[in-house]
């Protein structure tokens, strides 16, 4: 049987046990009194971490946003430098002694943004020639028309409506177009979409969206119910109407190096 420890002399009396009820509370108090400062400080340490891990987070997400940057970069001098570096390199190779160049050399010599596109056959080209032909001839017989509205006539013109298609945050429209037969009309914004409008409902028909910059030409090619947009992403994009009276994306061209700044189209509405 274990003994039980005896009281000390001075709890007999009753200003011991004062002295130890003291004695006591400045060691509860002195307890008390660490475990602050110990709370403090893992106070002071936890900030700290949370400052370092914040910085952290920020300098990952500029390290990100440059890598991101220098890869586009680097994507665009690809594209371009078989356009800049090509000739001078590949012209002493690339030629024979009839002046007559390699097909073999010219062909190794040339980048992957110069490769000959499939598609342009002989009657493709020899309708171009004979469209080429005509305009010329007719440019130089042009004439200005005395049907064109004069500057007296320009300067009382005034706006009939005012319709706000694209988003206010990223104001402004680069490109627009008229249908031939239909009331529609086409626009293309620094938002980086397109709009197809009705002018006579004043109703939006459809936006085409699906471009990464600001849209800069676009066009109808109302022979077969396209649309056509160019944006500095450096792609084109073919739009079909549907029945409904949306357009849906049918193509993405994406052989372009640079911005597509403008959408001409021939006089047959084919290239």
């Amino acid at each position: 049987m274990q003994a039980v420890k005896p009281r000390p002399l001075q709890a007999a009396s009753i200003p011991g046990m004062l002295g130890l009820f003291q004695n006591e509370w400045d060691a509860v108090v002195l307890s008390n009194y660490a475990l602050e400062q110990q709370l403090q400080t893992a106070r002071q340490e936890l900030s700290h971490a949370l400052y370092q891990h914040d910085a952290a987070c920020r300098v990952i997400a500029r390290l990100k946003k440059e890598r991101d940057e220098a890869r586009e970069l680097l994507l665009k001098a690809d594209r371009q430098a078989p356009a800049a570096g090509t000739d001078p390199v590949a012209t002493p190779a690339a030629v024979i002694s009839n002046g007559k160049r390699a097909p073999e050399a010219d062909t190794e010599s040339e980048g992957p943004g110069k490769k000959p596109r499939q598609g342009i056959t002989s009657d493709i080209i020899k309708e171009l020639t004979e469209c080429n032909a005509r305009l010329s001839g007719q440019r130089k017989k042009l004439q200005i028309s005395p049907a064109l509205a004069t500057p007296d006539t320009l300067e009382k013109y005034t706006q009939l409506a005012s319709h706000p298609l694209h988003s206010s945050s990223k104001p402004g429209i680069l490109s627009i177009d008229i249908h031939q037969t239909k009331d529609l009309v086409l626009s293309g914004g620094v938002d980086g979409t397109a709009v197809v409008f009705n002018r006579s409902s004043g109703e939006l028909v459809s936006q085409l969206s699906g471009h990464s910059k600001r849209v800069t030409s676009v066009k109808f090619v109302a022979k077969d119910e396209y649309a056509l947009t160019g944006s500095i992403d450096m792609t084109v994009k073919i739009w079909q109407g549907q029945e409904d009276g949306s357009y849906a994306c049918k193509h993405t061209l994406k052989d372009h190096s640079a911005e597509v700044c403008l959408l001409p189209l021939c006089q047959f509405d084919v290239f």
